[in-house]
């Protein structure tokens, strides 16, 4: 049915499908909602010193 080269991409295609299709699960479910959630943060530390700033407090 397969020749030993063709075996070997097929194996190859379907290691690179099976890594990509992690990444993007680990992408999605940890990395861009860490990204979204300390860049909220981030910004909320930076509106509350703005904020004490111009209240003139140290």
């Amino acid at each position: 049915m397969f020749e030993f080269d063709q075996y070997l991409g097929f194996l190859a295609f379907l290691t690179i499908l099976t890594i990509g299709f992690w990444l993007m699960i680990f992408l999605l479910t940890f990395v861009v909602p860490y990204w979204i959630f300390g860049a909220t943060i981030e910004n909320f530390k930076l509106k509350q010193e703005a904020k004490r700033q111009a209240r003139g407090e140290a």
